[in-house]
């Protein structure tokens, strides 16, 4: 199965932002251990990079964003992904509509998010990183 992570799930794995951290703790442990291929797109290490500047030094953040990088799939941002999204009416969020994009170019099953009503890509349902786990983690 394949997931795209959205970034406030790794956000809140990174910064062990209550009380969503343990959702997105498990989460990262089932891709560490491939048990999902997962993926983010190559705007969350950009995005997290700068929100977590009071929270992390540069080295910190390169750190962290090295190891996510390590672990999950970059889906990049191309011409073709920024058109298709500017273009597209069903989103007012540009951001929003790039994950989707990425998603649907990385054939995700899910996008792992804590906005699933900010989402809707042809091929990938929006879930809730505790519904995901629900669903498809083992105990």
């Amino acid at each position: 199965m394949r997931i795209l992570v959205d970034t406030d799930v790794i956000l809140d794995y990174i910064a062990n932002r209550e009380p969503f951290a343990s959702d997105a703790y498990r989460i990262m442990e089932l891709c560490i251990s491939k048990a999902f291929e997962g993926c983010i797109a190559a705007h969350t290490v950009t995005n997290l990079f700068y929100i977590l500047r009071k929270e992390l030094s540069v080295k910190e953040r390169k750190a962290a964003l090295l190891k996510l990088c390590r672990v999950f799939t970059v889906m990049g941002i191309d011409e073709e992904k920024i058109l298709t999204a500017l273009e597209n009416e069903d989103y007012d969020d540009l951001e929003d509509c790039l994950q989707g994009e990425c998603a649907k170019y990385f054939k995700a099953d899910y996008i792992v998010t804590r906005n699933i009503n900010d989402f809707s890509v042809e091929g990938a349902v929006a879930i809730l990183p505790k519904d995901f786990l629900g669903k498809y983690a083992l105990e």
